[in-house]
């Protein structure tokens, strides 16, 4: 069975969405799951977090960031085309309940996985507050869909090009000082969601993370994506992707994700030499 692309759009510089038909995911499909995408016969498997579903449609909704060769393959694809393979959806679903008041945070293409996470916060009652963080203007998608869905928005740019300068740790620890904040979700690079628990960990606020950039096969098979939380060892595919902030092992982590960096590269290299044009 192939999973044809019904709508293609490029959100921002090396920032891509793609909508899915894909009905039996999107009748399941809940905030904060993820899909296994796989391209054709030789690509691999990655996994992308569901950014929206349609279940009248039967559409999945992915939004990706390239910085593969598989992600840039995913990229060259166009409406009318299919991926081989599309599994989900995947992982334990976003805890959404009424806690009052919580603090959505998200680096960089994280957005895309923070939207529905919100949306569902606000439906359960809960009061939003979102803050969204990208490197430089240039790269700001989708800040519409995120104000639709929160009480406010704060948005921050490394380089001050767009809203305030500065990074998103700065105006969550504001809130935490000015404010009673219940719950917060920081979801983006996992140096950005370590300095997020960092921040939180003074105030007592639990701080619920996702850990799905380790991710390599996404059923709990190949173990590369070991955490350790609180002492205890976990898979962040089948036992997350969220995980509470405060007892990840950071550095462990970090650690992991340095891996797979030669075979990245040498990936990339590959795949850039065939779509080099000859001359």
């Amino acid at each position: 069975m192939s999973y044809r692309i019904i709508a293609k759009k490029d959100l921002a510089q090396g920032i891509h969405l793609l909508r899915v038909e894909a009905p039996a995911i999107a009748s399941k499909a809940q905030a904060g799951q993820f899909t296994m995408v796989r391209g054709d016969e030789k690509g691999e498997r990655i996994p992308i977090t569901i950014a929206d579903w349609d279940k009248q449609e039967g559409s999945i909704t992915i939004v990706f960031m390239e910085v593969g060769a598989t992600t840039k393959k995913l990229a060259c694809l166009n409406v009318g085309d299919t991926l081989l393979n599309f599994v989900g959806p995947l992982g334990r679903p976003t805890e959404i309940k009424s806690f009052g008041t919580v603090a959505c945070v998200a680096g960089g293409f994280a957005i895309a996985t923070i939207v529905p996470i919100a949306r569902a916060m606000k439906q359960a009652g809960n009061r939003v507050i979102s803050i969204m963080g990208f490197r430089t203007k240039d790269l700001v998608f989708w800040e519409d869909r995120l104000k639709e869905v929160s009480d406010n928005l704060i948005i921050t740019t490394d380089d001050g090009s767009y809203k305030r300068k500065g990074l998103v740790t700065e105006p969550l620890e504001e809130l935490l000082e000015q404010d009673t904040i219940n719950r917060v979700i920081a979801i983006g690079p996992t140096i950005m969601m370590k300095a997020c628990s960092t921040t939180t960990m003074s105030f007592g606020v639990k701080t619920m993370v996702s850990l799905n950039p380790i991710m390599v096969d996404g059923t709990g098979m190949c173990g590369s994506c070991r955490v350790s939380i609180g002492g205890k060892t976990m898979f962040a595919c089948v036992d997350g992707p969220d995980f509470d902030g405060h007892a990840v092992d950071w550095d462990l982590l970090m650690n992991r994700q340095r891996i797979y960096l030669d075979e990245e590269r040498e990936s990339q290299r590959l795949l850039e030499k065939r779509l080099r044009p000859e001359f």
